[in-house]
């Protein structure tokens, strides 16, 4: 087959390298003048900022797609685990370290609230429950009502039908012990308060197989899948924007459409972006009789992130890789964020500071940092253009007045994004930098599907099909439209593991991603 690829995200690449491991011819076009969609990079004087995901789980995922070529991860990039995790800061002056280590765990938690650690084994045996029976879903088709039927048990079994910040509540009685083990939906876009329990699986997840870091940033990580498919012979054109999917009258897409006016033939096309503006924008309307505007405006849409990137002349030593700084209002502040669509006046943010294991991406004595808020998106009505200055500097103020002291002296360069660059730059429908929104109304069957209704040779990677945003998530998507699409072609599927097979192959650390 001949499969033309739209979007070099994580999404794209892991779905090109599934089908050129089985030799059929693959070419991949990016709109940007780099590979990596959300994963991309800002460099600018001397400092590299990843500008999207920083945080890598189950990287067993990613070594997957590089024994399908018969290769091996260490050889292209080098994985090496964080921890703690997480430093958790409280607006009350109170922090805790969120380490791989069970013990410390709860020595932890004792130390803030002794009478929690109970709760919180409870809490865990559930999180580890949810993940037994959720996670071997991640990777399965729900592109068919039957499917979801079959799904149905584990679902009941995982209490679908609450939500994580339910299931915590249920637990603990903490608000911080509360808050630190509820956060983790907000890392895929989802408000706590609204995702179904089965994110819960996030903290088993994390505490199963680690949270890792590429050396050289994300932005190594996916130049090393690139290399990886430009070595299997695939092929990335990047500076190549797509106009349109051309559908002929048999329903089939049968070419894609450059800007440029260039038509690339296809037999089937795999989209990485956005799949909201994919079917408004380059599927024609007529062809869209499932998929049709009415139906995707019925689509909710997560939040938006504000991203400030600064590089700073001093090293800050006493700050983690991972700090989360949580506000004075929790629940509160996502109801802005999520419901009523408000750019409140206090914030809580995810701070990123990289240089605390890889001092290569900024000059010498230097940190690179990125600070990120979550906003509303673009439905909220919010003029970035006037809002940015001030709401840059409030959190440029409260970065200084809590954690990093004289920070404004040490900033010697910066640059950020607000909703507008998710719209503008990713195609991202609102704005919203994690796609739909993980609600249970809005998962499995219920989510835009991998395979469209409408071009039944049209197919869809990354955050807003099922599973779902976050890296394994995306790469998940990958293995279900690879599989999907060779099977039908009348090809052999490509993985036909069954589930134990499956979480023992995660299960092995492998020597390969050792530090």
């Amino acid at each position: 087959m001949r499969v033309v690829v739209i979007g070099a995200g994580f999404g794209g690449l892991a779905a090109a390298i599934r089908l050129r491991s089985r030799g059929h011819e693959v070419e991949i076009v990016e709109k940007r003048e780099q590979a990596g969609g959300r994963a991309g990079v800002f460099r600018q004087d001397g400092f590299t900022f990843d500008a999207g995901p920083t945080i890598i789980t189950a990287p067993q995922l990613l070594e997957e797609l590089f024994d399908l070529a018969g290769r091996r991860i260490a050889d292209y990039v080098r994985l090496v685990p964080v921890d703690p995790f997480y430093r958790v800061r409280f607006h009350d002056g109170t922090s805790i370290d969120w380490s791989s280590c069970e013990a410390e765990r709860e020595r932890a938690i004792a130390a803030l609230s002794p009478a929690d650690v109970a709760g919180y084994r409870r809490f865990a045996k559930q999180a580890r429950d949810v993940f037994e029976h959720a996670f071997p879903l991640i990777d399965h088709s729900f592109d068919r009502l039957g499917t979801m039927a079959q799904a149905a048990p584990a679902l009941v079994r995982s209490r679908a039908w609450k939500s994580v910040a339910s299931v915590v509540e249920a637990n603990v009685t903490d608000p911080r012990i509360r808050q630190v083990l509820s956060f983790h939906p907000l890392l895929i876009g989802g408000n706590p308060y609204d995702s179904p329990s089965i994110y819960a699986l996030i903290h088993e997840l994390e505490k199963r197989w680690g949270v890792w870091f590429a050396m050289g940033g994300t932005g190594a990580l996916v130049s090393s899948l690139v290399r990886l498919f430009e070595d299997m012979g695939g092929s990335v054109r990047l500076a190549a924007e797509v106009r349109s999917i051309d559908v002929d009258g048999t329903r089939q897409a049968r070419s894609v459409t450059l800007c440029s006016g260039e038509r690339i033939a296809a037999d089937a096309v795999i989209c990485n972006g956005d799949v909201v503006r994919c079917y408004r924008d380059l599927v024609p309307r007529a062809s869209r009789r499932v998929n049709s505007d009415r139906r995707l405006d019925g689509y909710r849409h997560g939040m938006s992130l504000f991203v400030l990137y600064f590089g700073t002349n001093r090293r800050y030593e006493d700050v983690a890789h991972h700090e989360i700084l949580l506000g004075p209002r929790y629940r509160g502040l996502l109801d802005d964020v999520f419901n009523r669509r408000v750019l409140s006046d206090d914030f809580s943010l995810y701070l990123h500071r990289p240089t605390s294991t890889d001092r290569s991406l900024a000059p010498e004595g230097c940190d690179a940092w990125y600070v990120l808020s979550p906003v509303p998106n673009l439905g909220s009505g919010v003029d970035w253009s006037t809002a940015g200055d001030a709401y840059r500097d409030r959190i440029v103020r409260h970065l200084e007045e809590r954690l990093l002291p004289d920070l404004s002296k040490h900033i010697v360069t910066e640059r950020r994004v607000d909703p507008r660059y998710f719209d503008e730059e990713l195609n991202s429908h609102l704005g919203s930098a994690f796609s739909v929104q993980p609600l249970l109304s809005q998962s499995a069957w219920f989510r835009p599907h991998c395979q469209s209704e409408d071009v039944p040779n049209l197919f869809f990677v990354g955050a807003g099909t099922h599973p779902g945003a976050g890296i394994p998530g995306v790469l998940s998507s990958a293995k279900i439209v690879a599989s999907k699409l060779v099977s039908d072609q009348g090809v052999r599927v490509l993985e036909t593991t069954g589930i134990t097979k499956r979480i023992r192959a995660l299960d092995r650390v492998s020597s390969t991603l050792t530090p």
